[in-house]
């Protein structure tokens, strides 16, 4: 072999050394990265060894018309044709125009669920009222009073919302300003990370004894993902989210993914946890992830992955041309706290309809568990628009509606934001009906507001609504919610009533085979269409519109009088 090839090959394997070095793709060939970096390594072998056979004068291809190709650099450029054909052959094969039904069967959603029974009346006080720009705000304030940190630090744009020891927070690191602040920092790393109370405002910088030096921002062998990657150098990783667990040490929770094809149907396989100040690292099955975790999951896969089950159940081509039964997230999300958890939130719309949502998802950030509510009602925008069109003069925006339980009602909560971003008004919308909307100045306080628009709703019955009814107890149970106790109560014809205690001091005495004289309202039902809709089931029916809205009865009956 002449030196040609020889010095050709050693820049080629630098070369190769030097892309992993700085792209760091996994070395697996389900990866998109992967063949990118296969593919443009044959492009730099194919010119360096083109160049070495001109040198070398060597075997070449000699084509019609007097064309010369040295063989040597032939080959590479057509294993990277081979490369670039197969990887869309693959792609093809696996997509969704061959495989729609395993598209829709990718996430499993728990349809059998009832709004009012696995949704808590809210409560206030847990409730994260604060949107991620309000935070964003709050935390580049305190970074701003720390002047001896601004000058080596910025705050990082991660935000993450996170369940911490029962308080909904948003939590975010410092990061290095630039490489010049590494390298005169990088012995004592990153020292503090910042939090902010998603319900009542309060941001705190955090610091640390020792400082973090794993960090997205850090260069060379400390670089957060360079680290990831010389460790499992096989993995498809996903984006680091940073959180602290329930003694308030930091770490960098990264899923790890699997891929159908090449790069498609992303399947979450289970989460590394780093530790940023030492660089020790845990790889975890997803069934095995810590409970102190609450992302595990993107935001952005489950939505992609329910979008998909919306969109293929019946086909590639019916999601394409006669679109039957096919559903969509709506644009836009928000997170809920429950049970130690975080969950997104996202109303389902049928690709039929503008303005209006069959329902909504919630999906366990940690464990992907997610469950389908069939609570028809105003599209998330819609409900914003409502809001904002009650006080336009002011030009106030809207924040992403949170969905919560208001005196077992799905409703709509919106704070309303002056040009600076502070938080002007709140704002309750009713879901089924997007028209009834109440705003209450923020300075009042969200319980303020919440009892305004609930005296507003009430003051709308008509006396005509007000159904009397004698009931005889089956059964009578208590429960404690948000400090208020509850009676849950089944009578002989198998109805089923929740009655509040403030409503008579004898719910305590009454008990089975008690007759009851009790008023309730025949609200609209959550589920009330106002156009026609595709029965989210699967069975591709046709929904009328709804006739009687006004006179049916909810699955548990709100009870508002004891007479």
């Amino acid at each position: 072999m002449k030196k040609g090839y020889i010095f050709a090959g050693l820049l080629e394997v630098l070369f190769i050394g030097v892309y992993f070095y700085l792209f760091l793709p996994a070395i697996n060939p389900t990866s998109l990265g992967f063949w990118g970096f296969v593919l443009v390594s044959l492009i730099v072998a194919g010119i360096l060894f083109s160049i070495a056979s001109s040198v070398n004068n060597t075997v070449i291809i000699k084509k019609k018309g007097g064309n010369e190709f040295p063989l040597s650099a032939v080959i590479p450029f057509m294993l990277a044709v081979f490369v670039i054909a197969g990887v869309m052959i693959v792609d093809l094969i696996c997509s969704p125009i061959f495989n729609a039904k395993s598209y829709s069967t990718r996430i499993s959603i728990d349809q059998s669920n009832e709004f009012l029974n696995d949704i808590a009346p809210v409560d206030f006080k847990t409730l994260p009222l604060l949107d991620r720009n309000s935070s964003e705000k709050l935390g580049d304030r305190v970074m701003g009073q720390m002047s001896e940190l601004v000058s080596q630090f910025y705050v990082s744009d991660q935000y993450t919302q996170i369940n911490y020891n029962n308080d909904i927070v948003r939590v975010t690191p410092l990061e290095y300003a630039d490489i010049i602040k590494w390298f005169t920092n990088r012995d004592k790393g990153v020292t503090g990370y910042i939090t902010v109370n998603s319900v009542n405002g309060e941001a705190e910088l955090k610091k640390l004894d020792k400082g973090m030096k794993y960090m997205p921002s850090a260069f060379f062998n400390e670089n957060l993902y360079r680290v990831l990657r010389f460790k499992y150098p096989t993995t498809n990783l996903g984006e680091a989210k940073f959180e602290i667990d329930n003694e308030g040490k930091p770490f960098w929770i990264v899923p790890t993914y699997s891929y159908t094809g090449i790069n498609l149907k992303t399947r979450v396989t289970g989460a590394i946890i780093l530790d940023p100040v030492t660089g020790d690292s845990t790889k975890y099955d997803i069934d095995d992830v810590p409970p102190w975790v609450d992302n595990a999951y993107d935001a952005e896969l489950i939505i992609e992955q329910v979008d998909d089950w919306g969109n293929y159940n019946q086909g590639f081509l019916n999601s394409i041309f006669a679109q039957k039964n096919v559903v969509n997230t709506t644009e836009g999300y928000n997170y809920l706290a429950m049970n130690d958890d975080v969950y997104l939130y996202t109303g389902i719309t049928s690709v039929l309809s503008d303005e209006s949502n069959l329902g909504f998802i919630l999906s366990n950030m940690r464990t992907g568990e997610t469950k389908f509510y069939s609570v028809a009602g105003a599209e998330e925008y819609s409900a914003m628009n409502s809001a904002m069109g009650q006080v336009q003069q002011m030009n106030y925006t809207s924040t992403f509606p949170l969905l919560i339980n208001l005196n077992n009602k799905p409703t709509y909560l919106v704070s309303l934001k002056d040009a600076a971003g502070l938080v002007k008004m709140y704002g309750f919308i009713d879901v089924a009906d997007y028209q009834k909307v109440v705003v209450t100045d923020a300075s009042k306080g969200i319980n303020a507001a919440a009892e305004n628009y609930l005296n507003s709703y009430a003051e709308e019955m008509s006396d005509d609504l007000l159904k009397k009814d004698i009931i005889t107890i089956s059964s009578i149970e208590t429960a404690t919610k948000s400090g208020n106790t509850y009676y849950y109560i089944t009578d002989k014809n198998k109805k089923r009533y929740i009655a509040s205690i403030a409503l008579s001091d004898m719910l305590p005495f009454t008990k089975s085979g008690d007759q009851l004289s009790i008023g309730y309202y025949m609200l609209p039902m959550t589920d009330c269409n106002t156009s026609e809709i595709i029965n989210p089931d699967g069975s591709g029916e046709i929904i009328p519109p709804s006739t009687d809205c006004i006179t049916s009865e909810p699955t548990i009956i709100e009870i508002v009088k004891i007479y």
